[in-house]
This record gives structure tokens, C-alpha cells and sequence, in this order.
């Protein structure tokens, strides 16, 4: 179902989180359940991943994740302030070690001149660690391919707060 690279990233990302007995959470906007779709192909993941949360919808930010609506309003769905209130979220309504949230204009629709076709807001969320935030302006390279590199991104900030927990807890 996914291509080579991102079972790599996953199947990667979930031996290290195995290892060290970190949980994982996902917050998903426009990659719609993508990056726990990925995580959950290998069989066996159960041990590390917990949920994933799609949260396509404004009201579902809202009621699933506790993002505040007028965060949303005035800052829009697809932002920092978003993205990192999805993360930790996520995090606080799973009680995992690690959650990752995407949200973002995968197209072809919805762009406008600020925030275009291929821009993406990533969030990183830790327990007891400021949240991590990435933006990604891919362009307009079609929906499916914005949404393919999008996860590649998460599974990699995911991957990056596992070996940064393990520097922590050594």
C-alpha cells in the first residue's frame, strides 16, 4: 500500500520507539489517518502505536483534540498555532510519549496567496518537552505526493523525538 521509503521510515521509527517503550499518537488533518496508516501496515505496531486522530474538520480539531476555536479563527486550521495545539492534543488525550500532527493545503483546491497548494504545518509533541514545529512548502506537486512527503516529514520528526528521548532518559 506504501511505497519502499515510507515503510522504511515507519518500520525504522517504530524499532526505535520498541526499544525504548515510547508510545506513539498521531494528529491528522490533510493526510487523513496516512501516518498511522503507515505505522499500522507493519504488523506488530500495536506495541507502539496507541491512536491516530483525523481530524479533518475544524469542530473535529476542536472536540477530539481540544484545539480552542478561536485559535482557529484567527490563526486558521492550516498554521503554527494549530498544528501545535493538534500536537499536544493528542498527547494529552491518549497519555502516549510522543504525538505528531499534520495540517496543511494538500490541494487541488483551497490555496490561496498566503497559504498555498503544498504548504504543510508539522507539530511535535513529547511529554515534559516544548512542542517542535516544521513547515513544509512543497508546491503544488499534486495532492497525492503532498500528502506522501508529508507523512515522510512526520515519520521523520517522530524519529527525531525518539532518539532525542533516548538522550533524555540515558
Amino acid at each position: 500500500m506504501f511505497d519502499e521509503t515510507v515503510h522504511l521510515a515507519a518500520r525504522r521509527l517504530l524499532e526505535l520507539c520498541r526499544a525504548q517503550g515510547l508510545r506513539i499518537a498521531t494528529a491528522e488533518s490533510c493526510t487523513g489517518g496516512l501516518v498511522a496508516g503507515a505505522l499500522t501496515e507493519i504488523a506488530g505496531s500495536s506495541d507502539v502505536v496507541d491512536r491516530g486522530f483525523v481530524t479533518y474538520s475544524n469542530d473535529a480539531k476542536a472536540a477530539m483534540l481540544g484545539v480552542p476555536r478561536e485559535l482557529i479563527a484567527h490563526h486558521g486550521a492550516v498554521s503554527e498555532e494549530v498544528a501545535r495545539a493538534m500536537a499536544e492534543g493528542a498527547l494529552a488525550h491518549s497519555g502516549v510519549d510522543l504525538a505528531v500532527a499534520i495540517t496543511g493545503i494538500a490541494g487541488p483546491n483551497g490555496g490561496t496567496a498566503e497559504k498555498p497548494v503544498g504548504l504543510v504545518h508539522f507539530a511535535c509533541a513529547a511529554k515534559g518537552e516544548p512542542v517542535r514545529h516544521e513547515l513544509r512548502k512543497f508546491g503544488d506537486l499534486g495532492r497525492s505526493e503532498i500528502r506522501r512527503r508529508s507523512v515522510l516529514v512526520a515519520l521523520a520528526m517522530l524519529e527525531r523525538e525518539a532518539k532525542s528521548a533516548s538522550t533524555r532518559l540515558a
